[in-house]
């Protein structure tokens, strides 16, 4: 115990410093009574069950400075936990601990121990593709500004803890810190504004300059070194390991996308990958001040020298700075031909061609360095810029579009009927298959420039020509994928064939098609998951298609959706159905000889397929990680995540190591008993659909949670449904999970397990129980599935959701809701204990126990706050004090909760 309580010791002292400081900011701010007030919250939630029957006595003002201490008490204990895990996973590799789980050292020995050949594991390496894809779905509630606050409380905290701390420097310190917390503390939570894609945008590419540019070349010289330590030689690694976005191309159900947006993001990301390399090129040129008095350089280098933009007399002797000079006049020449706002010292020379150009040139500046004895000064510096342009690229991260098949087939139908064809949206499934190859079979285009064609047919047209100048201008790898929302039928597949066809993006060559971008189906609902495979079967069946895939290296991208699935059919449903969706499309990809890549459209919370990303990503079925993955970071997650260069770097290496491990270990066997998994499965989706099929519930939904005001929230640039508030069918998944876990009752992640569990028991008696237990024991997938759960029942509070349901204004309707999900929670609770032996939550995970522990008093008393205004401003609805106050609230919850979207 003593030694658990030394090494969280730096914690205690990091939340206590933070508590004093926060504390004096308060009493100057807010005065006395405010202070006192927040301070007694732990002590009064506990004593009254979360009543605070102080709250009553608050004027409006102290109300919202309670609710914005709250909030920084949350965001303030979030920093220092975050900071204390960096500081124990570094503590763990100075003492030689073993690796801890998700790590690469961890993966690499255990794959070198199991006898992995390295011509296996360099094969797999070199047709491995890992991306975490960044989405701009909303529910990052907080102000890039705040976020930059709290960056810098990080880096005051972090430095107080450097061993050779002076007095002198802990004092500046702590008013550096008191400084960041005063300036979150008068700063505005709440935009005044409305989003706006292009806001979203600069939020995008952000995270490149704060983390993405550092942590992704470490990974690379961590996994070169690690192979290299076990195997004995190091490999050339090909570039895997991406980060994407979604930001500017995908326009599912946001009408603010058009063509201009899409240049906008590409434009956007471009510029900051250029002022990258323009800055490790000035740092490099600083660098390499050899002379040639004391080296001898290449011929290569000799050459690039002899050409440079850089005829100082200072330089006449140092022939590498003279050759980095036009490296760097040629691509400030590059940026200039692109048009982009930003360049380096000299602009000279023909323009790169690709990133690929540029790279050949560093690599001769790295081989002359490695002929004449300094191959060390090739590392660095130069490794992280090579890397960095083979990472990167001119386009910084892929970007993947998106529309909906409803949009894509209403763009087919107008061509055809402007060209005097077949009237599309009229025709069956089979018609529709019939006319679209018959046109994809041939090279004559249907759109002609001299007829008119409406608005929003002329913007999806618009969208994909502006894809296919993007790719001609910043390299084929800018924009790869595009995502057909809703797909539920091979038409829809050829359907955005043809339209790719019609903008340049699929060419006829020799009366075979070659496309320039992957088509993706999204399988989202419960029915499309179960279609899926045979609509792949189906479409594999097509020569023509099978000759479309041979000039994508017999690649097909599906996707998955997680959120959607999760609304249809409730939290064990949408798992499983997921995970049987999976194995039978590996079936039908390997009796096909298509080589498979999933797309996981994973959200932030446990119900829209949050959770670890390494224990996920263990958990897929056999053969469907293969080497290839990508996986949707967003919202809140993505500050979680990868805010900071170590955090960024942890989590992106987990997501290798589970790839690794995923794909390569021999010992992985699929325990998963698809009868009795099945069977759970279908008690818990009538459990889950009788509840939100009740007559009411969706009143219910609207006045027993915060969704109403969330949608006046100003955090994303798309409106909360796609049509109305009237129909969960209508809603969009992330606003459904965010509003459930606003009231506390985070339904989406475990409504249904506890009916599933009992009529399973019920059916089967002790030999039931015994099957329960040992797939808990021998199956990866329901582990996974009951710990993420857990998760979610340990933020959960039946006793604030109690009050959310005192909102709903028929009583009795609220009574008849409200009970029924009390009772499936304690089945659900019931069921948890019973499987796993535990006799309490998070009994195995005390990181995650102390950590809601710290934060939940201030959670619940947001919580408290939150009901009183929702009743406010439903008895007052103009009342814009309290609406302010209720969305401080949302913002503090889901800060604390951390993956509440």
């Amino acid at each position: 115990m003593t030694q658990e309580l030394d090494k969280d010791l730096p914690l205690r002292e990091d939340l206590a410093r933070l508590d004093r400081l926060l504390g004096e900011v308060l009493r100057e701010q807010a005065g006395d009574e405010t202070y006192h007030e927040v301070r007694a919250i732990p002590l009064e939630v506990h004593a009254t069950a979360g009543a605070l029957p102080m709250l009553e006595r608050l004027s409006p003002a102290a109300t919202t400075a309670l609710v914005r201490a709250c909030s920084l008490y949350a965001q303030l204990y979030n920093i220092a936990e975050d900071l204390h895990h960096t500081r124990r996973r570094r503590a763990h590799r100075q003492a030689g601990s073993a690796p801890q789980q998700g790590s690469l050292s961890r993966a690499l020995s255990a794959l070198h121990g199991a006898g992995l050949p390295l011509a296996r594991l360099t094969a797999m390496l070199a047709d491995a593709n890992v991306t975490a894809v960044l989405t701009a779905h909303p529910t990052e509630v907080q102000r890039q500004s705040v976020l930059d606050a709290h960056r810098a409380v990080r880096r005051f905290l972090s430095r107080l803890h450097y061993p050779d701390v002076t007095p002198d420097d802990e004092a500046d310190l702590e008013l550096r810190l008191r400084r960041a917390i005063l300036a979150l503390w008068q700063t505005s939570e709440i935009r005044h504004f409305r989003m706006s894609v292009a806001d979203e945008i600069e939020n995008g590419v952000a995270y490149h300059p704060l983390s993405f540019f550092t942590a992704l070349p470490r990974i690379y010289d961590a996994l070169g070194r690690g192979i290299a330590e076990r195997w004995g030689e190091r490999p050339r690694l090909p570039s895997f390991l991406r980060v994407g976005s979604w930001i500017g191309g995908d326009r599912d159900g946001n009408p603010n996308v058009d063509a201009s947006v899409l240049r906008l993001a590409s434009d956007r990301q471009a510029e900051t990958a250029f002022a990258h390399y323009f800055y490790e090129l000035s740092g490099l040129y600083r660098e390499l001040s050899l002379s040639s008095r004391m080296v001898s350089v290449s011929a290569a280098v000799d050459a690039l020298s002899a050409v440079s933009p850089d005829d100082a007399e200072s330089r006449r002797e140092e022939p590498y700075r003279r050759a980095l000079a036009t490296i760097e006049g040629r691509l400030g020449a590059t940026a200039r031909a692109l048009q982009l706002p930003v360049g380096g010292r000299w602009c000279a020379g023909e323009p790169y061609a690709d990133a690929q150009a540029v790279i050949a040139d560093l690599a001769l500046i790295a081989d002359s360095l490695e002929a004449h004895g300094s191959a060390i000064l090739a590392g660095g510096r130069l490794l992280r810029l090579r890397r960095a342009l083979d990472v990167f690229g001119f386009y910084l991260m892929p970007l993947d579009l998106r529309q909906h098949a409803d949009i894509h087939a209403s763009t087919v139908a107008e061509l055809f009927a402007q060209a005097g064809l077949e009237e599309y949206l009229a025709l069956d499934e089979a018609a529709r298959v019939r006319v679209l190859r018959r046109e994809l079979a041939t090279p004559r285009l249907l759109y002609s420039p001299f007829l008119e064609y409406s608005a929003p047919v002329q913007k999806e047209l618009a969208i994909f020509r502006e894809a296919a100048r993007v790719k001609m201008a910043l390299g084929d790898g800018a924009i790869t994928q595009s995502i057909i929302s809703n797909c539920a039928a091979v038409s829809d597949l050829l359907a955005l064939a043809l339209l790719m066809k019609e903008t340049g993006l699929l060419r006829i060559v020799d009366g075979s098609p070659v496309g320039s971008v992957n088509i993706v189906p999204l399988f989202e609902t419960i029915g499309d998951l179960r279609a899926g495979a045979g609509i792949m079967r189906e479409l594999f069946a097509l020569p023509w298609y099978r000759q479309l895939l041979q000039s994508r290296g017999m690649l097909q991208e599906v996707m998955l959706g997680y959120s959607d699935s999760n609304k249809d059919g409730g939290y064990l449903t949408s798992q499983w159905e997921l995970y049987r969706a999976e194995q039978q499309l590996v079936e039908v990809f390997a009796g096909a000889g298509v080589r498979l890549q999933l797309f996981h459209g994973r959200g932030g919370s446990v119900g829209r397929g949050g959770g670890p990303s390494y224990e996920a990503i263990i958990a897929q079925p056999a053969g469907s990680v293969a080497g290839r993955i990508r996986i949707t970071e967003q919202g809140e997650v993505i500050t979680a995540k990868f805010s900071d260069p170590d955090i960024a770097a942890r989590n992106l290496e987990a997501l290798v190591a589970a790839t690794l491990e995923a794909t390569l270990a021999e010992d992985r066997r699929d325990a998963t008993d698809t009868a009795l998994l099945s069977e759970l499965s279908a008690d818990a989706y009538a459990a889950y659909r009788a509840l939100v099929e009740m007559p009411g519930f969706m009143q219910y939904f609207l006045e027993a949670t915060p969704v109403t005001a969330i949608a006046k929230l100003n955090i994303g640039s798309r409106p909360a449904s796609r049509k109305s508030l009237t129909s969960i069918r209508d809603l969009r998944a992330i606003p459904w999970v965010f509003s459930w876990s606003q009231s506390r009752l985070m339904l989406p992640g475990w409504y249904g397990v506890g009916s599933a569990v009992e009529a399973y028991l019920e059916r089967h008696g002790d030999a039931g129980a015994d099957a329960l237990r040992a797939l808990y024991r021998d199956s990866p997938f329901f582990r996974v599935v009951l710990s993420n759960m857990e998760q979610v029942l340990a933020k959960a509070d039946l006793d604030l959701a109690r009050r959310y349901a005192s909102l709903v204004a028929d009583r009795a309707l609220s009574d008849a809701v409200f009970s029924t999900i009390e009772a499936e929670w304690q089945h659900t609770l019931a069921a948890f204990y019973a499987i796993t032996g535990q006799s309490r939550l998070l009994e195995h995970n005390p990181t995650l126990a102390r950590s809601l522990d710290t934060r939940l008093p201030y959670l619940d008393a947001m919580g408290v706050l939150q009901v009183e205004l929702l009743r406010r401003l439903r008895e007052e609805s103009d009342d814009a004090e309290a609406l302010y106050a209720i969305h401080l609230t949302i913002n503090g919850v889901a800060a604390g909760l951390r993956n509440s979207g």
